[in-house]
């Protein structure tokens, strides 16, 4: 290709934050105070799906807590820190076949700026990455919504490359 469209250039849409903590009350209220001191947004309380006696969940009831992060800016200081906290290397199999990156990171005082907080305690976290080219939008709007062409799709491959050549990440293949 000679020259670009910028409608072929990937770019993040969205990036997730997720504490998982199996109950509701004192800690899951600790959760949210994490994320809001790492995000600086308020976080939103998740819901069990399901019932599950083993693991003391109800349907309905709050299991832990998420954060969205849409804003170009945020994106890229928060990512910079938590690639940060990986050292810069991520395994291959934490990107799958639709362009998004997923990985965990396992304590939240791994950030630059974090100290431990006995009061607060431990708690990890993960983290989705959403890759898609512009114009994605028309799978997901109501109004005459159609497909995404095969073409127009972020692949695995071009996720990694996407990541190496932006953020300087070594891909750890296994």
């Amino acid at each position: 290709m000679s020259e670009s469209s910028i409608m072929l250039d990937p770019r993040i849409t969205k990036v997730t934050i997720n504490i998982g903590v199996g109950e509701g009350g004192q800690r899951l209220q600790l959760a949210e105070q994490v994320l809001e001191l790492l995000t600086g947004q308020k976080p939103v309380r998740t819901l069990a799906t399901s019932t599950n006696r083993d693991l003391g969940t109800r349907a309905g009831g709050p299991i832990g807590c998420k954060v969205t992060i849409r804003d170009s800016d945020r994106i890229a200081s928060f990512l910079k820190d938590a690639f940060w906290v990986r050292q810069n290397t991520l395994p291959g199999y934490n990107f799958d076949q639709s362009g998004n990156l997923s990985f965990g990171i396992s304590d939240y005082t791994d950030f630059p700026d974090q100290k431990y907080d006995p009061d607060i305690g431990i708690f990890g976290m993960d983290i989705n990455i959403v890759l898609e080219r512009p114009g994605h939008r028309v799978s997901r709007r109501r109004r005459r919504n159609s497909r995404v062409a095969r073409t127009h799709r972020v692949v695995r491959e071009e996720c990694k490359q996407w990541f190496v050549d932006n953020y300087d990440i070594i891909i750890v293949e296994e």
